[in-house]
Parts: structure tokens; C-alpha cells; sequence
């Protein structure tokens, strides 16, 4: 890796991340203005500090040597000991002051720090959220949480303890060194021969704490990860004894980011411990050289009290620049993965003439659609087919053959590769997203709910569903009963994903978020899978209520709830190789027809069983 040419790529992405964040900085101006005419009062004063000191040793010792600095009759009037009380109470007034401008500076930029980030959070989860499923497919979701929250978090934390007072420091440095020229321009530049061995030093060390620090970040993305899906999936990890597999996993990301860590520690207290000797060594070389030319009466004691004072004060931005350094290497890291994100484009966006869809009918058109998930990988192929207004279609086929992600496109969560598909003899491509997808309602096979009540589990469905409104979708979907049947009724709040309730009842409650919609096209992926005979009863019951006047997909294995659609799409390796109602199609003794006597006699053969079994019970 070579070594850095300049110091924004050093500690720096945060020039990246500045520039990148300026639109929100610049909301701020008003604030930020006020904090820097805040800081600029603290540098003031700060340079004002040790002055008192250089009028005491020079003022008033001399005096009582036998000689006179100043003409001034007011000074000259005053004895030695309230020249000693108002040096005094000069320096307790320069520091109350010094602090009063300090204290209103580091709230003021806090607060723009704060305002700023939190707003880069919220951008950040909003642009997450309309990032296209291909890259939420590709990222692991811990990983994604950690860039949110902590990323986000650290980056907030490390630019109002570090970065901000490293700028006000920055800015004393070079005050103090302008005075301390002014004082002597011999010691300064013996100061000044130091400043390039310490930053050649600073620049080698912070290069390798930023990278550790990165590979640290990243290992934490993945341990957040790991912890995520397993914790998501807790159910399955226990009922396969995995936990040790998976703590083992997580056991040895912590080591190894434990030793990133270490490392980084290790680097940092390095560059602090030479910072400190290089400090050090300049401090001895100005006293050495400072106290001959006090001696040689070039220099007055007090002005080599106030160098040494104001090259404590100067090397302290150096000393916390080498503090701070780890940290900021990690504020750059976060900052650095924020911007990833936020550099990821969707795949499916609004066109620029993209316009609100009107209310549809429900006429729907697919035109020689083909979709491929990666190059060269064709999922659909040529999909050409014509659904009327209120139509319900069952789409059948093996397990990957492409039945969701026909729903998928036309839900716009793709778009084709090849071809269009077409809503009342418009591309669907011409309308907004959120415009599209408000006149679609979707049941999924996973029926997802959220940890909230499920009045707002409900009322997701439409965010204008009155109270009344909600009650009648529950009563459609059969759910109102059960619901009431709760410790809370409506107000119960379920657990996350709706692990609190059954199968049934969260695709209930599913059904009644999907008819609240209103929508005049309906979406059903498999919504009877895994649900016992009593429930699914009460489920298709619902469905057969809620498809009326629909356009309805319904993706489906089972045949026999297939045959009941207006008529069957059947496809086969991305391919639509039958279309027409059951009857035609059983006509034809095609592939759907072969599967479907598979089915019948599959079927036939688990009843003989079952009541063979119960036989042999009663036995």
C-alpha cells in the first residue's frame, strides 16, 4: 500500500466525508457561525493568558530591582502588592472569560454535529429502504444495522469530541505561533525545524491505525451479522442444535477483532509516547537557548515564560491529534461505510416523467417479458399473457420456475430485462412507485408482521383506514373474532414477526392488512402453505371474499385450489408452456394435466393412509 500524498487521504475520508455531508452543514450556518465567533473569542483569550505572567516578572520583579518598563502613571502609582492582586485577578478574569467562550463554542458545534448526523441517519435508513431487493438480497442485514446505528453513532461521537477540537486547536496553534515569531523568531524557528519530523512521524503511524481500524469496522459488520441471523433465526438454530456452531463463528470473529483492536491501541499509544518525546526534546532545546539570551540580557525573563507557555499550549493540538488519532481513524472508517451506502443506487427508481398512477381497472398485459437475477441466467423467458379486470389467475409450476418473481415484476421490485409489462394499456414503468404499489395489494406465503398492535399491523395496509375501516377488513379476513378473543382485542401488541400468534391467525391478520388496501389487484403468493386444515378453511374462506372484483394473482402448488382460478398460467424453467382454464388444460394432457393426476393420486393415497392409520388406532 503506498504511502499517503496528502493529509485528506489520511485522516481523511474525511475530506470525502465533508464534502459529502456539506448540504446538511450548511443548514447549520447560522449556528455554526455563532460557535465560531465563540471559538475565535477562546483563541483570543487563550493567547491573552499568559500575559499577566510576563508583567510580573517583568514589571513588578524588575521594579523591585530598581528598574522601570512602563511610563504609565496608573501602574506606576499602584504599589507592588495590588500590581500582585490585579495580575491575579487579570488572569482570573482571562480564564472565566477563556471558559465562557470555550463552554458556548463545544455546545455549539456539538449541537451541529448532532443536527447534521441525525439527519445523515435518517437519510441513510430512508435511502436503505428504497435500495432494490438484488442488493438487500446481497447484504447481510446486521451488517446494515451496525452501519445505521453505530456507524452512524461513532461517526456523530468522534466529530464532537476529536475532529471539532482538533479545529480549534488548529486554529490556536497557529495564533500562538504567530506571537511566539513576534517574541523570537530564533526560538521559533527551533521549534519549527521539529514540526516536520513530528508530522512525517504522524503520517506513517496514522496510515496504519486507519487501516487497522477499517479491518476492525468490518469485522464488527460481520459479528453483527452472524449475531443477526442467528438471533433471527433462533427457532431453527435450536431445533438443530446449532448454537454451538454459530457461537463458535462468533466466538472467533470477537478474537480476531479483539486482536484489530489491540493493535490499534498499541499504534495509537505509540504515536502518543513519540509526540511526546518530540515535545519534549523542543521544550529542553527553547529553555537551553531561551536562558542565554535571557542571560545575555537579549530576552527578558518574562518572554521566555510566555514561549514556554505558549509552546506547552501549541504542541497540545500536536498531542491531541496523536490522542485522537485511533479515534478518528474509526470516525473515518464508520464515515466510509456511510457513504458506501449511501453511494449505492436503486436499480428500480421513478423515471423523471414518471407520473401518479390513476386509479387502475385492473387490465394487465405481460409483452415478451424476461428477467435474469445475474447475466447470462434467465429466470423468465419471453412471458407474453393478458389478464381482464377482475380476473383471477393461478400461476402453477415447479418450485423455481419463476412463479414469484412474476409477481415480483409486476410489483415493480424488478424490472424486466426484456419486454413490458402493461396496467390499463400503460407501462408501469410511466408511473411512481408509490403510485403503482398503493393499487396492489400482496398476501405472502411468510406472513410478516410487525412488533406493534395490531390495529397498526392492519392499518399498514392503508395509512387513511379509519377504525371502522379496519374492523371490516378483520371481519373479511375472518380475523375479528379471534382478535377480540385477546387480552387487548385490537390494542394487543404482537411479538416480533408475529411469533406471539399461529400460522393462521398472522395470515389472517395478513389478509385483513391486504383488504384494507382496497386495491383492484391482488397479489397471492401461496398464502395456504403450512396451515392445518381448520385454518386454512378460514384462510380461503377470507380469500374467496376478498378477490371479488380483484384482477388476482394466486401463486400456488396445490392444483386443486388452482383449478378454481378463471384460468392457469403453467410455467416451467422461466417459460409459460400452458395457459387456458382447468378443463382446457386437463384437454390438452399436457405437463399440467400430468401433474395434476401426481396430485390427485398423491393425495388419494395420503387419505387411504390416514384412515388406515386411524383404524389401526381404534384397533
Amino acid at each position: 500500500m503506498g504511502r499517503p500524498q496528502k493529509l485528506k487521504e489520511v485522516v481523511p475520508g474525511f475530506g470525502r466525508i465533508l464534502q459529502r455531508f456539506y448540504p446538511y452543514i450548511r443548514k447549520q450556518q447560522g449556528l455554526i457561525a455563532i460557535s465560531f465567533l465563540a471559538l475565535f473569542a477562546e483563541i483570543g483569550l487563550r493567547l491573552l493568558e499568559p500575559l499577566p505572567l510576563k508583567f510580573v516578572f517583568d514589571e513588578i520583579f524588575s521594579e523591585q530591582a530598581g528598574r522601570e518598563f512602563t511610563n504609565l502613571a496608573f501602574i506606576q502609582s499602584l504599589d507592588t502588592r495590588m500590581l500582585l492582586i490585579a495580575s491575579a485577578l487579570a488572569v482570573l478574569a482571562v480564564a472565566g472569560l477563556r471558559a465562557i467562550a470555550a463552554y458556548w463554542n463545544t455546545v455549539g458545534f456539538a449541537l451541529v454535529g448532532n443536527r447534521v448526523l441525525t439527519e445523515v441517519r435518517s437519510v441513510l435508513y430512508c435511502h436503505l429502504q428504497t435500495l432494490s431487493l438484488s442488493f438487500h438480497h446481497g447484504a447481510r442485514s446486521g451488517d446494515l444495522t451496525l452501519r445505521v446505528i453505530s456507524d452512524v453513532g461513532l461517526l456523530q461521537e468522534i466529530v464532537v469530541t476529536a475532529f471539532l477540537p482538533l479545529l480549534a486547536n488548529c486554529l490556536i496553534l497557529v495564533g500562538m505561533l504567530s506571537i511566539m515569531l513576534w517574541l523570537n523568531a530564533q526560538l521559533t524557528l527551533l521549534v519549527l525545524a521539529l514540526i516536520p519530523l513530528f508530522w512525517l512521524t504522524t503520517l506513517r503511524l496514522t496510515r496504519r491505525i486507519q487501516d487497522v481500524s477499517r479491518q476492525q469496522r468490518k469485522r464488527e459488520g460481520a459479528m453483527a451479522a452472524t449475531a443477526a441471523e442467528s438471533i433471527g433465526a433462533i427457532k431453527i438454530v435450536q431445533a438443530l442444535s446449532l448454537e454451538d456452531k454459530f457461537a463458535n463463528v462468533f466466538t472467533g470473529q470477537n478474537k480476531k477483532n479483539l486482536k484489530q483492536g489491540v493493535k490499534a491501541k498499541r499504534l495509537a499509544a505509540n504515536l502518543e509516547r513519540t509526540v511526546d518525546v518530540l515535545v519534549g526534546g523542543a521544550t529542553a532545546l527553547v529553555l537551553w537557548r531561551g536562558s542565554e539570551l535571557v542571560l545575555d540580557n537579549t530576552l527578558t525573563p518574562g518572554d521566555l515564560l510566555v514561549f514556554l507557555t505558549y509552546l506547552k499550549n501549541a504542541f497540545k493540538p500536536m498531542r491531541d491529534f496523536a490522542k485522537y488519532t485511533g479515534r478518528l481513524a474509526k470516525a473515518t472508517a464508520a464515515g466510509e461505510r456511510i457513504l458506501d451506502l449511501l453511494d449505492q443506487t436503486p436499480e428500480v427508481y421513478d423515471l423523471p416523467n414518471a407520473k401518479p398512477a390513476p386509479p387502475f381497472v385492473g387490465l394487465i398485459q405481460f409483452q415478451s417479458v424476461s428477467f435474469a437475477y445475474k447475466p447470462g441466467h434467465p429466470v423468465l423467458q419471453q412471458i407474453d399473457f393478458l389478464v381482464y379486470p377482475g380476473q383471477r389467475v393461478a400461476i402453477v409450476g415447479h418450485s423455481g420456475s419463476g412463479k414469484s418473481t412474476l409477481a415480483n415484476l409486476l410489483l415493480r421490485l424488478y424490472d424486466p430485462t426484456e419486454g413490458e409489462i402493461l396496467i390499463d394499456q400503460h407501462t408501469i414503468r410511466d408511473y411512481t412507485l408509490e403510485s403503482l404499489r398503493a393499487q396492489i395489494s400482496i398476501v405472502l406465503q411468510d406472513s410478516l408482521l410487525f412488533a406493534t398492535s395490531i390495529w397498526e399491523n392492519i392499518g399498514y395496509g392503508s395509512p387513511s383506514a379509519t377504525e371502522a375501516d379496519v374492523i371490516a377488513a378483520a371481519k373479511l379476513a375472518n380475523a375479528h373474532d379471534f382478535i377480540m378473543a385477546l387480552p387487548q382485542g385490537y390494542d394487543t401488541v404482537i411479538g416480533e414477526r408475529g411469533v406471539t400468534l399461529s400460522g393462521g391467525q398472522r395470515q389472517r391478520i395478513s389478509i385483513a392488512r391486504a383488504a384494507v388496501r382496497q386495491a383492484p389487484i391482488l397479489v397471492l403468493d401461496e398464502p395456504t402453505t403450512g396451515l392445518d386444515k381448520e385454518n386454512e378453511y378460514e384462510v380461503l374462506e377470507a380469500l374467496e371474499r376478498l378477490t371479488v372484483g380483484r384482477t388476482t394473482f394466486l401463486i400456488v402448488h396445490d392444483l386443486n385450489l388452482a383449478a378454481k382460478a378463471d384460468f392457469i398460467l403453467y410455467l416451467e424453467r422461466g417459460r409459460l408452456l400452458e395457459r387456458g382454464t382447468h378443463q382446457e388444460l386437463m384437454q390438452m394432457n399436457g405437463r399440467y394435466a400430468t401433474l395434476y393426476h401426481l396430485q390427485s393420486s398423491e393425495h388419494k393415497h395420503d387419505r387411504r393412509k390416514t384412515k388406515g392409520g386411524s383404524n389401526a388406532i381404534t384397533c
